[in-house]
């Protein structure tokens, strides 16, 4: 049999074959009631779009409607308070020892590595 003749013979055995399309639907007869009402979804998409904000946008700047809580001497202030915390957890023991020596647990927790005497 020539190549030829092989390939109209698959071509005539494929067209011949029944063909199944299958469709995409899960196979569930009624679709999932909505939680939210159609009005309600309706009324947030449409609060969305006149907000003028658009996170998924490539233009988007978080940072243009940000607001401050605090001062940046209040923010200065709790860095400095906290710097030697800070320090102890990025030492080289990852901080194991800083919390060794102080408490961070909440009365009547016991942490894994606290001594029973120390509650």
């Amino acid at each position: 049999m020539s190549p030829k003749s092989t390939l109209v013979a698959l071509v005539v055995v494929a067209a011949a074959a029944p063909a199944f399309a299958n469709d995409i639907t899960l196979g569930y007869a009624d679709p999932a009631p909505a939680a939210t009402p159609r009005a309600a979804v309706q009324a947030e998409l449409r609060a969305f779009k006149q907000s003028g904000v658009n996170p998924w946008a490539n233009q988007y700047n978080p940072l243009r409607h940000a607001t401050a809580e605090r001062s940046r001497a209040q923010v200065r202030d709790e860095f400095l308070a906290s710097r030697d915390r800070v320090a102890a957890f990025t030492a080289e023991d990852s901080g194991s020892a800083y919390l060794a020596a102080t408490s961070v647990a909440p009365e009547g927790v016991h942490l894994a590595g606290q001594p029973r005497s120390a509650q």
